[in-house]
């Protein structure tokens, strides 16, 4: 009985870390870069994205970890609508549940496809 429940501790607790990533830049979300400037008229606006960190079950990292994350994962996105620049990034502010349970960090911004800089 007590082998059977270590058993199903380890194999919970390996199934659980595997639930806890970290979003890593791709290639094409290394290229997108941030902005708080207004981009200019020979950029064209692609849409909003939203770009997301899971921290249930994650833990540790802290705040600034989980933002990186979800900063990445808004690039990627950004990379695969076909942008290069985000505008006017924002993070939705933290609230009381914060403080009780480990929310997903959340980033959105504008996308643009402005032309490359010579």
């Amino acid at each position: 009985m007590r082998i059977n429940l270590l058993l199903g501790l380890a194999a919970g607790t390996l199934l659980l870390a595997g639930c806890s990533s970290s979003h890593q830049l791709s290639a094409g979300g290394e290229r997108v870069t941030f902005t708080d400037q207004q981009p200019g008229s020979d950029c064209q606006l692609l849409g909003n994205v939203t770009g997301s960190q899971s921290n249930w079950l994650s833990g540790s990292g802290g705040e600034g970890s989980s933002l990186r994350g979800a900063a990445n994962d808004l690039r990627n996105r950004a990379a695969e609508m076909g942008g290069n620049v985000i505008y006017g990034a924002t993070s939705p502010t933290q609230n009381m549940w914060s403080a009780f349970a480990p929310l997903d960090s959340k980033m959105n911004g504008q996308v643009y496809k402005c032309p490359a800089k010579s």
